[in-house]
C-alpha cells in the first residue's frame, strides 16, 4: 500500500523543531520505562524466578519455565498492538499512550511485591505469569505509539533523529535496571532472595510517576487532529493492515527482528548462560551490560543522524549484516570465561544490534499511512517481539542439545541478523517507492 499524497487543504501543521524534541523527549520516557521493566523481568529470569518461583523442578527445568514466563509477555504484545492500535488510530495516541504507562508500571511494581513459591505455592508462578502478560499486553502498544508520535510531530528531514531519540530510552533503561540489580547483588545472598530482589521493581512506582507526569503535557499528534477533521479514521484498523498493507507488516516484522530478539539474546541469554553454564560470577555479567548500554547510547543516536542522510533501510540492512557475521565471534568470546572479553563480546554485541534497532522508529513508521500507522507500526514491533522474545528459552533448549556449547545461540542471533538484513533492504526499496509516487 503506498502512502497518499499529501493535501492541499488540511494539510499536517509544521511543527518547530523545539516542540518535536519535547514531544520525542516524552516518548523517550515511555520507551525507557518499557525497556526498564522489561529488562528487570529478563534479569530476574535469570538469576531469581528460577530459584524462588519454580522450586520444585530441577535447575535447567525451572530455568526453562523461568524463561517461558519471560516469553508470556512477548506473545501478548500482538494482542496489546491491535488493542491500543485500535484506539490510536481511531481515538487519539495520546490516550493510549497514556494508558500503556500506567498499565507498565503498576504491573512491575505488583512483581516486585509478590510472595514466592515457599510462601504461596503455586499461586506464585500462576500470578508471576499474569503480571507478566499486563506487561506484555501494555508494551503491545506503547513502542508503536511513543515513534508515531514522534515522528508525527518531527519535520520530515529530522524524522530519524526524533525517532532515534525515542530509541535511547531502551540503553538508558539497562544502565539503570542493570545499576539497580548490580547495586542489590552486593547483599548478602540470604537478604538478596529475600527481599533484596524486589527493591529494583518497586522503583518503577516513581518512575511511573514522573513519566505520567510528563505524558499529561504532551499535546496529541497533529497528523491524528488532521484525520480526525478529514474524517479519515477507520473503524477496525488492525484489520486494515492485514487486508491491504500485509506485505509492508512483513517487512516490518523482518526489520524488527534484530533490535528485539537480538537484544534478549545478548542480554538475557548471555547473563544466564555466562552464570549458569559457565560459572561465571554474575556481576561481571551484569557490569558487562552496563558498558554496553553507554556504548549504545552513541550509536544509536549516531544511526539515526545517518538515516537521515542514506535512508533508514539500509542503515538496518548493514546492521543485520554485520551482526550476522560477528554472532559466532561474539559467543565465542564469551565462552573464554575472560572477564575482558566477556565485557568486549557484550559490548560488541549491543552496538551492533543497535545500528538496525536505532532506526526501527524511523522505518516502520514511513511504512504505513497514517491512518492506520499507530496499528502497523505496533503491529510490526510486537509480532517480532512475540516472534523472538522466546529466543532466549530456545536458546536454552539448544545447550542441551550442543552439550553446554554456545553455537547453538550463536545460529539463532546469525538467523534473525540475516532476517532482518532483508527487512532493512525490502523497507528501503519501499520507502523510495513511496516517494516517487508523491513527486509523480
Amino acid at each position: 500500500m503506498s502512502q497518499s499524497p499529501p493535501r492541499a487543504a488540511g494539510a499536517p501543521p509544521v511543527v518547530s523543531g523545539k516542540d518535536a524534541g519535547k514531544i520525542a523527549r516524552a516518548a523517550f520516557v515511555g520507551t525507557a520505562l518499557e525497556w526498564y521493566d522489561y529488562y528487570l523481568f529478563g534479569t530476574a529470569a535469570a538469576l531469581v524466578f528460577n530459584r524462588l518461583f519454580f522450586t520444585d523442578m530441577n535447575p535447567t527445568a525451572a530455568l526453562l519455565a523461568s524463561f517461558a514466563t519471560f516469553g508470556v509477555g512477548f506473545a501478548a504484545r500482538p494482542i496489546g498492538a491491535m488493542l491500543f492500535g485500535y484506539i490510536g488510530d481511531r481515538y487519539g495516541r495520546r490516550p493510549a499512550l497514556l494508558t500503556t504507562i500506567v498499565m507498565i508500571g503498576i504491573a512491575t511494581a505488583l512483581i516486585g511485591m509478590l510472595p514466592d513459591y515457599a510462601t504461596i505455592g503455586l499461586a506464585a508462578p500462576i500470578l508471576l505469569a499474569v503480571l507478566r502478560l499486563v506487561q506484555g499486553l501494555a508494551v503491545g502498544g506503547e513502542w508503536g505509539g511513543a515513534v508515531t508520535m514522534a515522528v508525527e510531530h518531527a519535520p520530515a528531514e529530522k524524522r530519524g533523529r526524533y525517532a532515534a531519540l525515542v530509541q535511547v530510552g531502551s540503553p538508558v533503561a539497562t544502565l539503570m535496571a542493570s545499576t539497580a540489580f548490580t547495586l542489590v547483588l552486593l547483599l548478602p545472598s540470604e537478604t538478596f532472595d529475600a527481599w533484596g530482589w524486589r527493591i529494583p521493581f518497586l522503583l518503577a512506582i516513581p518512575m511511573l510517576l514522573v513519566a505520567l507526569w510528563i505524558r499529561l503535557k504532551v499535546e496529541e499528534s497533529p497528523i491524528f487532529k488532521d484525520l480526525l477533521a478529514q474524517e479519515e479514521t477507520v473503524k477496525v484498523p488492525a484489520f486494515e493492515v492485514f487486508r491491504h498493507a500485509g506485505g509492508r507488516l512483513l517487512v516490518a516484522v523482518l526489520a524488527a527482528l534484530l533490535g528485539v530478539g537480538g537484544f534478549y539474546m545478548i542480554t538475557t541469554f548471555a547473563v544466564s548462560y555466562g552464570s549458569n553454564s559457565l560459572g561465571v560470577d554474575r556481576n561481571v555479567m551484569v557490569n558487562a551490560t552496563l558498558i554496553a548500554a553507554v556504548a549504545q547510547i552513541v550509536v544509536t543516536i549516531l544511526m539515526g543522524r545517518l538515516a537521515e542522510k542514506i535512508g533508514p533501510g539500509k542503515v538496518t540492512m548493514w546492521g543485520g549484516i554485520l551482526s550476522a557475521i560477528l554472532a559466532f565471534p561474539i559467543f565465542a568470546m564469551i565462552d573464554t570465561r575472560s572477564p575482558l572479553l566477556i565485557t568486549l563480546a557484550i559490548t560488541l554485541g549491543i552496538v551492533l544490534i543497535a545500528v538496525a534497532y536505532a532506526v526501527n522508529g524511523a522505518l516502520l513508521t514511513e511504512l504505513f499511512p497514517p491512518k492506520l500507522r499507530y496499528s502497523g507500526v505496533a503491529l510490526g514491533y510486537n509480532i517480532a517481539g512475540a516472534t523472538s522474545g522466546f529466543m532466549p528459552m530456545v536458546a536454552t533448549a539448544m545447550l542441551g542439545v550442543s552439550g553446554n556449547h554456545s553455537w547453538g545461540a550463536a545460529l539463532i542471533l546469525a538467523i534473525i541478523s540475516l532476517l532482518t538484513a532483508v527487512g532493512g533492504f525490502v523497507g528501503e526499496r519501499l520507502r523510495v517507492q513511496d516517494k516517487q509516487l508523491v513527486a509523480d
